[in-house]
C-alpha cells in the first residue's frame, strides 16, 4: 500500500489517516474497501455526514442524471431550479409535517459557517452580544463559533488569540445525576451581581457528539426553553450531528416536542458526503440586510439534488424513523451489554446515546485508543469522542443492513474482549 507520498505531503493536521492508516478506494453502504481489497464495516460515516450510507444509490443517480442535464453546479446565491425543488421539498416533506415555519439562510458549506451565521443572526436580531454555550459543546472552529466550543485542544490552536463573545454554563449532568444544572443558569440569569451578561441567544446540542455522547434530557430541553422564553433569549438548536435522523427523528429536538427559534444542520444535510449547510430561523428572526453575510459557496446545487431526493426517499412517511429506532434497539442492547462486561473487568464503563448516535464511556482514553485500534485491525472503523477520547463512538449509517450491523458489533465485542484478556 503506498502511502508514502500522503504522509510526506499532507500536513500533520490530519487525523483520521492516522487512526486508520490505509488507502481507501471503494465504499457502499456500511462497507469501505482499502487498495488491497480489504473490506471494513464503517462505524464512523464520515463522523455523521454519511446516515444513507456511502454511494447511497438513488441519491446517486439523481446527481449523475442532473450532471448529465448540464444543470447549475456554482452560482452563488442564484435562484436555480435545484434550490427551488430542494426549499419545496424541504418546505413539505419536513417542515409542514412537524408545524414548523422557517426561513432558510444558506450560509457556506460546512457546519461552522452555519454556527457562525446563527450566532451572528442572534446578535444583529436582539442587539446583544453575549452567546451562551454550554460545557463539552462542540460548535466548529472558526473564531465565532470556537468561542461557544469547550474543547480546550481547539480553543489553544488560535495562537494566543482569545475567543470571545460567548459564556459557559454546565450541561445537562455535568454536575452529576442528582443536580439540575439549569438552576444555575436561571440564578445567573436573575443575578444582576452573577456577572452574565443577558444573552442574545444560547446555542446547545441535545446530543453532544464530540464532548462525548452526552444526552440532555427532554425535561431539560424543555426546562432550558421555558427560561429562554421567560428572558428573551433566542434558542439555537446545533443539529449538525445529531440531526437528520441520526436520534431517531429528523430533528434531534422532537424528542423533546420543543420549537427552536434558529436551528443549524450540515453533515448529513446533503444525504451523499456532498458539502452542505443551512440555517433554519423564524421568519421574523430574518434582520440580515442583502449581502451582510456572505460567501462563495452558499447554495451549493449538487447538494440541493442530492438533499431534496435524500428527504423524498426517506422522510415521506415514518417508515424509516421506525427502521432506525429498530436499529438503535439493537445498538444499545450491545453497548449495554458491553459496558457491563468492561465494568466487571475493573473498568468501570457505561452505554449512553440517543438513536444511532451511541457510545460506551469506558472511562479514559487510552483504553478507548487501544479498542478502537484493535477493532481496525478487524476490520471495523470505529472512533472516540469525549474531553479525554474515552468514549468509543458509534455513528454507523441509518441504512446500514442488519447483517452488517451485528457483524460490526461482533467485532468491536472481539476487539474488547482482545484488549482486556
Amino acid at each position: 500500500m503506498q502511502t508514502q507520498t500522503l504522509e510526506r505531503m499532507e500536513s500533520d493536521v490530519r487525523t483520521y489517516s492516522r487512526s486508520f492508516p490505509v488507502v481507501f478506494t471503494k465504499a457502499v453502504n456500511a462497507r469501505l474497501t482499502d487498495e488491497d481489497g480489504r473490506e471494513y464495516i464503517d462505524f464512523l460515516a464520515g463522523a455523521g455526514t454519511l446516515n444513507y450510507g456511502h454511494n447511497n444509490p438513488e441519491l446517486k443517480q439523481a446527481l449523475v442524471e442532473y450532471l448529465s442535464s448540464d444543470g447549475i453546479i456554482h452560482g452563488l446565491d442564484f435562484w436555480t431550479a435545484a434550490k427551488r425543488d430542494y426549499l419545496e421539498t424541504l418546505e413539505e416533506v419536513i417542515l409542514k409535517p412537524r408545524g414548523l415555519d422557517y426561513k432558510i439562510h444558506l450560509p457556506g458549506p460546512t457546519g461552522t459557517n452555519a454556527v457562525e451565521a446563527a450566532i451572528r443572526l442572534a446578535r444583529v436580531a436582539k442587539g446583544r452580544h453575549n452567546i451562551v454555550s454550554f460545557t463539552n459543546g462542540f460548535h466548529g472552529v472558526t473564531m465565532g463559533a470556537l468561542a461557544t466550543t469547550g474543547n480546550r485542544k481547539f480553543r489553544e490552536a488560535t495562537g494566543g488569540v482569545p475567543t470571545v463573545g460567548a459564556a459557559f454554563v454546565p450541561f445537562d449532568g455535568y454536575l452529576g445525576d442528582g443536580t439540575d444544572t439549569l438552576d444555575y443558569f436561571e440564578k445567573l440569569l436573575g443575578d444582576k451581581s452573577g456577572g452574565l451578561d443577558l444573552p442574545a441567544a444560547v446555542i446547545v446540542e441535545t446530543v453532544q457528539g464530540e464532548g462525548g455522547i452526552n444526552v440532555a434530557s427532554t425535561q431539560w430541553l424543555q426546562r432550558l426553553e421555558g427560561i429562554c422564553r421567560a428572558n428573551d433569549i433566542l434558542l439555537i438548536i446545533d443539529d449538525i450531528q445529531a440531526g437528520c435522523g441520526r436520534t431517531g427523528k429528523f430533528f434531534s429536538f422532537e424528542h423533546a416536542g420543543i420549537t427552536p427559534d434558529i436551528v443549524t444542520n450540515s453533515k448529513s444535510l446533503s444525504g451523499l458526503g456532498l458539502p452542505f449547510a443551512h440555517v433554519l430561523m423564524r421568519p421574523e428572526l430574518d434582520k440580515w440586510k442583502p449581502g451582510q453575510y456572505n460567501g462563495t459557496f452558499r447554495g451549493f446545487n449538487l447538494a440541493f439534488v442530492t438533499a431534496a431526493t435524500a428527504m423524498r426517499k426517506y422522510w415521506s412517511d415514518d417508515t424509516f424513523e421506525r427502521d432506525v429506532q429498530r436499529k438503535a434497539g439493537i445498538v444499545e442492547e450491545r453497548f449495554t451489554q458491553l459496558a457491563g462486561w468492561i465494568s466487571d473487568k475493573g473498568h468501570p464503563a457505561s452505554e449512553r446515546g440517543r438513536g444511532l448516535m451511541r457510545g460506551i464511556d469506558v472511562g479514559n482514553g487510552e483504553l478507548a485508543d487501544k479498542i478502537t485500534s484493535k477493532a481496525f485491525e478487524n476490520g471495523l472503523v470505529i472512533e472516540t469522542s469525549g474531553q479525554d477520547g474515552e468514549v468509543v463512538k458509534c455513528l454507523c449509517p441509518l441504512t446500514i443492513p442488519d447483517e452488517d450491523l451485528l457483524e460490526g458489533l461482533d467485532i468491536l465485542e472481539r476487539s474488547i474482549h482482545e484488549v482486556l484478556a
